[in-house]
C-alpha cells in the first residue's frame, strides 16, 4: 500500500489553492494580450506562458486545452465590462432613457480603453467551436436579461428574441466602430446605438382578445 501523499503546505503565507488561483489569473490576462495582438488562431500555449512567466505544466493545471482558455478569456473580459455597465446604470438613477446611455457609454468607452481585451470580446470569440459558440450565447443571454432589467418598463414580459437583437445589433455597432478606428466619438456611437437599444424601454403594445 502506497503511503499518503503529505498535503501541500502553504507558500509565504498564500495556501496552494491560492497560487494555483493567481497562476489561473496570469495565464487568462496574458492570454487576452496575446489573443489580442496575434489572435486566438495564431497563438500558441507556448506564447500565452511565456507571456504569462510560466512554464506550460502550468497551463495543463488550469486548463484542458486552448479553447478552455479561449473561454476563460472571453468570460472574464466580457463579465468585467457587464458589472461596469451595470454600476453605470445604476448610478445614472432612474431615467430607463438615461440608464440606456450610461450603460453603452460605458461600453464603448471600454472597448476602446482595452483594444486588445476588446479583439477578444468581439472578434476572436466566432467561429472556433459549438463549445465556444454555447459560451457566446450564454454571455448574450445573461447580458440581455440584465439590460432590460435595468431599461424595460416593469410591465414588459421577458422577450428573449427582443433582446438577442438589440444585444447583436449593437455588437455590430461596436465592430462596425472598431473597424472604423474608433469614430465617431464615444458620445455619437451611443447616442446611434441609443436609438436601438431604447426598443427594449419602450411600453408594450396593449393586445386585444384573438
Amino acid at each position: 500500500m502506497r503511503p499518503e501523499s503529505p498535503p501541500a503546505r502553504a507558500y509565504r503565507g498564500i495556501s496552494p489553492e491560492e497560487r494555483r488561483a493567481q497562476r489561473r489569473s496570469r495565464l487568462i490576462a496574458a492570454a487576452v494580450d496575446v489573443y489580442g495582438e496575434r489572435g486566438y488562431r495564431h497563438a500558441t500555449v507556448k506564447a500565452v506562458c511565456s507571456a504569462a512567466g510560466l512554464t506550460e505544466r502550468y497551463f495543463y493545471e488550469s486548463f484542458e486545452n486552448s479553447e478552455a482558455l479561449l473561454i476563460a478569456c472571453f468570460n472574464a473580459v466580457t463579465y468585467t465590462v457587464y458589472q461596469e455597465i451595470g454600476a453605470a446604470a445604476k448610478a445614472a438613477g432612474r431615467s430607463r432613457t438615461a440608464r440606456a446611455r450610461a450603460m453603452l457609454h460605458t461600453y464603448f468607452a471600454a472597448l476602446k480603453r482595452e483594444p486588445r481585451s476588446a479583439r477578444v470580446f468581439l472578434v476572436e470569440i466566432r467561429g472556433v467551436s459549438r463549445a465556444v459558440d454555447e459560451a457566446f450565447d450564454a454571455a448574450l443571454r445573461v447580458i440581455g436579461r440584465g439590460v432590460a432589467a435595468a431599461v424595460a418598463p416593469p410591465e414588459a414580459q421577458d422577450d428573449e428574441l427582443l433582446q438577442a437583437g438589440v444585444v447583436g445589433g449593437v455588437i455590430h455597432i461596436a465592430l462596425r466602430w472598431i473597424e472604423q478606428g474608433y469614430r465617431p466619438s464615444i458620445d455619437e456611437v451611443s447616442d446611434t446605438a441609443l436609438r436601438l437599444g431604447m426598443i427594449l424601454a419602450r411600453k408594450p403594445p396593449v393586445r386585444g382578445p384573438q
